[in-house]
């Protein structure tokens, strides 16, 4: 299913913004502090996310080859019904549907409420989130190209506070707490598990994919903006963590869900923690946004596909109704307690449904060799699915119940 040709209204911009607004998002704001208290060395934490980085390039060129055999919108669905067969897309469109979109949706949702609860006291975090759902679904439905400048600016402001942050950071780290001994870190496997924990905050590296029947020059602009997107966000978190676990002695800061907000207080006081929540909120609005254009393409596609009513399939102005109905479900989840549960197994779940359309990928170029032109051959793809494997089974091990889930 691809775009009409008025459609495809997507630059090499607006794709590669796509995927740093799907990649930055709380994640980078909290997992470093459980990072911390299972493996006690901020080096050691630095590590995982450069690890984390790697494995994500190492996707990211797998499925721009994807993307430039197969330039239409779906993502995974796509790619698997066509590499390995239809019922496995199907099931990894409905992954995307529900763990990949809606959940990480309403989580976002729910934050952006929490941070803002003391500026509307009056107002539950609930409806303020929900308020965030539709106002974007609004937007996006109704003037997709207005929807794409509002998010490149609303990326770029993001970015831009980011780095001014990072600099005046790394400007006050205290000497105490980069030179201080450290002890043994973790094991092996609990290096794996926060692996998985960090290459949650890196997954939307895969995000153009789900726009590409929308991209100008799908096979030149995906690839590139795959790539683009993933350096620079593992550039970004490589600097933004170095922050967080440095700010202060790594014993105050392990534990810590809003490391952030603590490394910032650590830093500067309150007056650098309120800025530094006032910039979570604007990572949250473009985290909800690129969710939004993203995952609608997902319920287009499987429309197109006849594996959802035909009336959700994309059209000229864009999938209204899926955007609509995507953003019913993420309410549904934004005011339903246990979907917060569904949360902790996102990782997991999504690393193995990108490991199966890499398997596809190889598949594919066995099948149609020196016709398929795949970057990293192989040894991108196979660094990818030994990582993938290596936390599943340490996860498993070590969390089996939420693995068994």
């Amino acid at each position: 299913m691809s775009a009409p040709s008025g459609a495809r209204r997507l630059r090499l911009v607006s794709a590669t913004t796509l995927v740093v607004a799907n990649m930055i998002g709380t994640g980078v704001f909290t997992t470093s502090g459980f990072l911390l208290a299972d493996l006690r060395s901020p080096w050691l934490v630095l590590l995982a996310w450069l690890v984390g980085g790697v494995l994500a390039a190492c996707g990211a060129l797998s499925y721009g080859a994807l993307a430039r055999r197969l330039p239409e919108s779906g993502g995974e669905y796509l790619f698997l019904s066509r590499t390995l067969h239809p019922a496995v897309g199907v099931m990894a469109g409905w992954i995307s549907i529900l763990v990949g979109f809606a959940a990480p949706m309403a989580a976002a949702a729910i934050a952006f409420g929490e941070y803002l609860r003391d500026g509307f006291p009056g107002i539950s975090p609930q409806w303020l989130g929900s308020a965030l759902l539709c106002a974007l679904a609004l937007i996006h439905a109704l003037r997709m190209e207005g929807g794409n400048r509002l998010h490149n600016v609303t990326v770029g402001v993001e970015l831009v506070l980011i780095v001014v942050f990072v600099v005046l950071a790394l400007s006050r780290l205290p000497a105490e707490a980069v030179l201080q001994p450290v002890p043994n870190g973790g094991s092996p496997a609990a290096f794996a598990v926060g692996l998985l924990w960090v290459s949650f905050s890196y997954y939307g590296w895969n995000a153009a994919v789900y726009v590409a029947g929308e991209v100008r020059d799908p096979q030149r602009t995906l690839p590139r903006a795959l790539l683009l997107g993933t350096a620079l966000v593992t550039l970004l978190y490589l600097a933004l963590n170095a922050a967080f676990v440095f700010a202060a002695p790594w014993q105050l800061l392990a534990g810590e869900t809003d490391i952030g907000r603590v490394a910032a207080r650590a830093l500067g006081g309150p007056l650098w923690a309120n800025a530094l929540t006032a910039l979570i909120v604007l990572v949250l609005v473009a985290s909800v946004s690129a969710l939004t254009v993203a995952g609608a393409r997902v319920y287009a596609r499987m429309a197109a596909d006849g594996e959802l009513p035909r009336v959700l399939a994309l059209r000229t102005s864009g999938p209204q109704l899926a955007i609509a109905v995507q953003c019913s479900l993420a309410l549904m989840l934004l005011w339903t307690a246990s979907f917060k549960s569904l949360l902790t197994y996102i990782g997991f779940t999504l690393n193995l449904c990108a490991a199966a359309t890499v398997v596809g990928l190889i598949r594919l170029k066995l099948r149609e060799g020196e016709r398929l032109a795949v970057a990293g051959w192989p040894l991108a793809q196979l660094i990818f699915l030994l990582g993938v494997l290596w936390m599943a089974w340490c996860a498993i091990a070590l969390q089996p119940i939420e693995s068994l889930w």
